[in-house]
């Protein structure tokens, strides 16, 4: 019998809104002060210079407001649900990055560029409502609660490729840092669905996946351990599965707790 398919995970729309601001205003902050030099640097996600990342970031929330200004599709349910939309993104990185290359060259001043990406996000993002509207994005439609979930992952994960391209220490709003590490968690459990691993990122997120035989009362066989910030990076592919055991960076206890094949999420 296939497992029974799990109730969504409730996302608050104002506490999310509230999270996208305020990861955004940290990104923002550190932008500001970057010098010509650092600005140039290389960064891990390919041919990106710390400049088209940080494009890249506000280029990702003024999509929410841009997909608020287009009419809503046609359909009584989203195409794509929130724990699918890591491996929705794939398929779309090439024209992603044409967009962002094309933006940092079009726009030299970051300042400028981040304060018009807050500002139209701010007037059209209310602080309440229009949650339940379906909005069209790159990888289908969606509902404007979901999407705004998915800044967060835009913006944890590009901190921490800011941080490590510049050596920072830009901070990580807890909300934003909770809501990226629990879509991330549930698009693994829907990925692979099942009840033979439980998956643990304290504070933040357990899920259950893999299927065999189901857990149901004391220590799972099967455990996975690790921190938020290595979860992020696993699930992204900025951190190998070997690399991070071998780095007691994440533990894994029983025979089925290898998720190796199963990551990353998205790319």
């Amino acid at each position: 019998m296939p497992p029974a398919k799990k109730r969504p995970r409730a996302y608050d729309h104002l506490r999310t809104r509230t999270a996208v601001l305020a990861q955004y205003a940290h990104v923002r902050d550190a932008v500001a002060v970057l010098t010509p030099d650092q600005l140039a640097r290389p960064t891990r996600l390919g041919d990106w210079t710390v400049r088209e990342l940080a494009a890249h970031v506000a280029m990702g929330l003024a999509s929410v407001g841009r997909a608020l200004d287009q009419p809503e599709p046609r359909g009584p349910k989203p195409e794509v649900a929130l724990e699918q939309w890591p491996s929705a993104t794939a398929a779309h990185a090439g024209r992603i990055a044409e967009d962002v290359v094309d933006l940092a060259v079009g726009s030299p001043d970051l300042t400028t560029l981040y304060a018009e990406a807050e500002a139209g996000f701010t007037e059209a993002v209310p602080a309440s409502g229009a949650g339940a509207r379906l909005l069209p994005t790159r990888v289908g439609s969606m509902r404007a609660a979901d999407y705004l979930v998915t800044r967060t992952v835009e913006l944890i994960v590009h901190t921490d490729d800011l941080n490590e391209a510049l050596g920072l220490e830009i901070p990580y709003d807890r909300q934003a840092l909770a809501a990226c590490t629990r879509l991330l968690a549930d698009a693994l459990a829907d990925r692979a669905p099942g009840g033979s691993v439980e998956v643990r990122v304290p504070p933040f997120a357990v899920v259950q996946c893999i299927g065999g035989p189901r857990h149901t009362r004391g220590t799972p066989p099967n455990v996975v351990e690790t921190s938020p910030l290595t979860w992020i990076r696993l699930a992204t592919g900025r951190t190998a599965w070997a690399r991070a055991l071998e780095d007691a960076e994440v533990s894994a206890s029983g025979e089925r707790a290898d998720l190796a094949e199963l990551l990353p999420l998205m790319g």
